[in-house]
């Protein structure tokens, strides 16, 4: 199993030892759950809309990275602390995401790493 890492430079890596960002094997990409921080480590404030357009920008810039598109994506996994804003996140998708949106699991969690982060989103695609 050949596993390649894929950097973009718009997409701040972590600390060597902790994850990968995003993993590419044979034709298929992971995008581990990403966060609306920003490259400084502080999290961009506002409220689920706005920090679902930071994700999926950030998740946008990995699969363009590993040689796809955001049609490539197949399945997000997003995890929020309040369900009942879902809607903002919805709409943030239909901005990213045309034709047949990726089979998606929604699930409310009690808290995420930093208190200001309202949602996370992982990410699997499929390249052609």
């Amino acid at each position: 199993m050949l596993k390649e890492r894929v950097i973009s430079e718009n997409v701040k890596e972590p600390a060597p030892g902790m994850w990968s960002n995003c993993l590419k094997v044979g034709n298929q990409v992971f995008i581990s759950g990403m966060t609306a921080r920003q490259s400084d480590g502080e999290t961009v404030l506002g409220e689920e809309y706005e920090q679902s357009q930071v994700i999926f920008e950030k998740i946008k810039n990995l699969i363009e990275a590993a040689g796809g598109t955001m049609n490539n994506v197949v399945k997000m996994t997003i995890f929020v602390t309040n369900i009942a804003n879902n809607s903002a996140v919805w709409k943030a998708r239909k901005e990213f995401f045309t034709g047949d949106f990726p089979a998606c699991t929604l699930v409310e969690v009690k808290s995420l790493a930093k208190p200001e982060i309202l949602l996370e989103i992982e990410a699997l695609a499929i390249l052609n």
